[in-house]
């Protein structure tokens, strides 16, 4: 009887991608509705200014408020739910401190993801569910919305609700007719370094 280690092959180095959610599941999941969807993403764009390739992360209060937000970007080759599950969890953590004392969360949490290509769920989307889902659990807040802003508009995705504007193209049209981007009026410091990135 010989003991030792089996090589390894190919598809052992590769990383595992199970780590996503299909529409389905994510239903299932029973995320609560957002009160006024076009509302809450008009004000995450004016504060981020989202282009492809970013992301928004908010939390809201029980009364439906943002209390902190955070843009940041992540590589179009990630498209591991593990990958975008740190990503996020980094972001609250900077911006606003843990819920894990309280016996259910009551702050909730949203997801914007501003990318290229169609509005319609996709399996890179799916790892981002996945992601949110499980930062919003380590870090004792309640999974909220998904939302994606495409250049056909945006979308939460789940509950079919979306419209035309504002869009991934927003800022840039903005832009182009009135010279440069500027930062949200009344923006803290962080929010300002973050969109003049």
């Amino acid at each position: 009887m010989a003991f030792g280690f089996a090589p390894k092959t190919r598809l052992d180095t590769v990383p595992s991608l199970t780590r996503t959610l299909d529409p389905d599941k994510w239903e299932d999941s029973a995320v609560p509705l957002l009160g006024n969807p076009r509302e809450v993403v008009k004000e995450l764009c004016d504060r981020h200014l989202p282009s492809p390739g970013s992301a928004v992360v908010a939390v809201f209060d029980p009364e439906g408020r943002a209390c902190a937000s955070a843009s940041f970007t992540q590589r179009a080759t990630r498209r591991d739910g593990w990958e975008h599950r740190n990503a996020i969890l980094a972001n609250l953590r900077r911006v606003i401190p843990h819920d894990l004392r309280l016996r259910a969360p009551v702050r909730t949490t949203v997801l914007l993801v501003c990318r290229d290509g169609t509005p319609g769920w996709t399996e890179a989307d799916g790892a981002w569910m996945w992601g949110l889902r499980d930062a919003c659990t380590l870090h004792g807040l309640r999974c909220g919305a998904y939302v994606t802003l495409t250049r056909d508009g945006w979308q939460v995705l789940g509950d079919g609700r979306g419209g035309r504007t504002p869009h991934s193209g927003s800022w840039a049209e903005r832009a182009s007719g009135h010279g440069t981007l500027r930062s949200p009026v009344g923006a803290p410091e962080g929010v300002r370094r973050q969109v003049a990135r």
